[in-house]
């Protein structure tokens, strides 16, 4: 008898498909809307495990040494991220603070503590001690862990300061290179991911629900366990019960919260753009500055790539972001089910550039601890700044909050969004459970 293979929903359009080995170079997507699945990976839970280890091990080196040492008539300063989220604070820009400090250090630093954590029993074959919360903590960490965004953030810092004084690279920005390398890496590590290595390991048992009458399957978002639910209101609350996790089968009150969030963030979006990102205080007199002043200061200086950069970064993907979404939601508002796949792809675009807009805040914070020379120059965060992060953090708490699976659910039934109908039995059905499309 044929052993049946575990389910695995699409997290964008709610198919249902079987999971199935790739070869290598291959990668499972939704032949529906075309968001990929699965990929082939030939690391094993030790490789992983030293993966994590590593990067924990870079991960200190980096944050010990300094990124970048300023000379300035004699004076030599040098900071790191965490003199650059100290120096900030101590200028009394606490959320800035806050905010670097908790995407560039403290959730990075999280993350890995609880990869290691989870990678090392696994690898012995054991269930890691507090398993589902730990999967449920990483998940929400994942998108928050901006350490990219501040190994750029450096970058764009020295070519700014170059033109004040002597700057040079330090130790700790190769050790950030090469973090980020490393976190790029284990971002193949999703929760959804380890919990299939513990199914396959024999740690965690493979559950393949049967759908009976009245009934719907629908993925968990925290561990995506398919499993069987009451077909009625799609956001009746659930509990998985593999992890436990609140589940419904669509994200309740999705556009509402959408809206609301969009409203913040263009709330944040205009003094972010009109008040000073920074300020600088030296012997010839005090200034401020923009982001788009920021910008034209990169091209003037000869560095129109980098200036291209933090134009796209900071000034076009927040704009895009709140574009794409309010789009989206009008969309299904309206119920509109024309070019759902490029919307899909859309989604997928607004969630990925999420977090590189927080680059101009990274920026600012190591711009004031480098050039924190008392009485000869010093630079501060301003309140843009503050309203800079806001804008990022809204915007990706908006994408969260919105359900791209109700624009297919409209499709599938043919019904207006007004209407609240059910989705379309159909897709979900194990009995029409598609092969993922390899590639």
């Amino acid at each position: 008898m044929t052993r049946l293979r575990p389910l695995i929903a699409c997290e964008h359009c709610a198919s249902i498909y079987r999971r199935h080995d790739l070869d290598p170079g291959e990668v499972a997507s939704c032949g529906r809307c075309g968001t990929t699945l699965w990929r082939y990976s030939g690391l094993t839970l030790a490789s992983w495990l030293a993966l994590a280890v590593t990067a924990s091990i870079v991960f200190m080196i980096a944050n010990a040494y300094p990124v970048a040492i300023m000379q300035v008539q004699g004076m030599e300063q040098q900071a790191s991220l965490l003199d650059a989220i100290t120096v900030t604070w101590e200028q009394d820009h606490w959320a800035v603070a806050l905010m670097t400090g908790a995407a560039g250090f403290a959730l990075p630093m999280a993350q890995l503590i609880l990869l290691m954590w989870v990678l090392y029993p696994l690898s012995r074959g054991r269930l890691p001690p507090a398993f589902r919360f730990c999967m449920r903590m990483l998940g929400l960490l994942r998108p928050w862990c901006m350490v990219p965004v501040f190994m750029l953030g450096v970058l764009v810092a020295v070519v700014k300061l170059s033109g004040m004084a002597s700057v040079q690279p330090g130790f700790g920005l190769a050790g950030f290179a090469l973090l980020t390398i490393l976190l790029t890496m284990l971002g193949r590590l999703s929760p959804h991911t380890l919990w299939r290595y513990a199914e396959d390991t024999g740690v965690v048992q493979a559950f393949i629900p049967q759908e009976r009458h009245g009934e719907i399957l629908t993925g968990c978002h925290v561990c995506g366990q398919v499993q069987a639910v009451p077909l009625g209101e799609p956001e009746a609350l659930h509990r998985c019960h593999r992890c436990n996790a609140v589940l419904h089968l669509r994200k309740p009150d999705h556009l509402a919260r959408t809206w609301a969030l969009l409203i913040a963030a263009v709330f944040f979006y205009v003094p972010a753009n009109v008040l000073p990102v920074m300020s600088i205080n030296s012997l010839f007199g005090s200034s401020a500055h923009t982001i788009l002043g920021g910008v034209i200061e990169l091209w003037q200086m000869g560095s129109w790539d980098l200036a291209t950069i933090v134009f796209v970064a900071s000034v076009m993907v927040p704009l895009t972001k709140l574009l794409s979404l309010a789009a989206l939601a009008l969309f299904i508002q309206f119920g509109n089910t024309a070019n759902l796949r490029q919307r899909t792809r859309l989604y997928s675009m607004v969630e990925f550039i999420g977090q590189w807009s927080m680059l101009d805040v990274f920026v600012v914070i190591l711009l004031a601890a480098l050039a924190n020379f008392h009485g000869l120059m010093e630079i501060s965060a301003a309140p843009g700044a503050a309203a800079f992060g806001m804008v990022v953090i809204l915007t990706m708490l908006a994408a969260m909050s919105f359900d791209p699976r109700r624009g297919w659910d409209q499709a599938a039934a043919g019904t207006q969004i007004a209407s609240a109908a059910s989705p379309a039995k159909a897709e979900h059905a194990p009995a029409g459970a598609g092969e993922a499309r390899g590639q």
